[in-house]
């Protein structure tokens, strides 16, 4: 089990970037964590699972989101095991 925080700069907030997130992550039942939108415009998620799940998710997102995104920065974290499922958070 593994974490990872993804920080998504560009055209992000108020383009469905959350809730598409939270649609892609129930195609992949195995990673939990959450979505939400930062103060500076940029949106953060948390993906915790195991490696190749979090990889396959992420891969989605970037795909399914491209068009908004422009950059995007990768943290490894501890696994929160407290989580369950996926969310948007507010």
């Amino acid at each position: 089990m593994m974490a990872k925080v993804v920080y998504y700069s560009g055209h992000v907030q108020g383009v469905g970037f959350r809730a598409t997130t939270a649609w892609i992550a129930r195609t992949h039942p195995q990673v939990r964590g959450w979505v939400r939108n930062l103060a500076d415009g940029r949106v953060e998620l948390l993906a915790d699972g195991d490696a190749r799940a979090i990889a396959a998710f992420l891969a989605d997102v970037r795909q399914r989101m491209a068009d908004h995104i422009t950059a995007e920065e990768i943290f490894e974290r501890e696994p929160d095991h407290a989580l369950t499922g996926f969310l948007i958070s507010y």
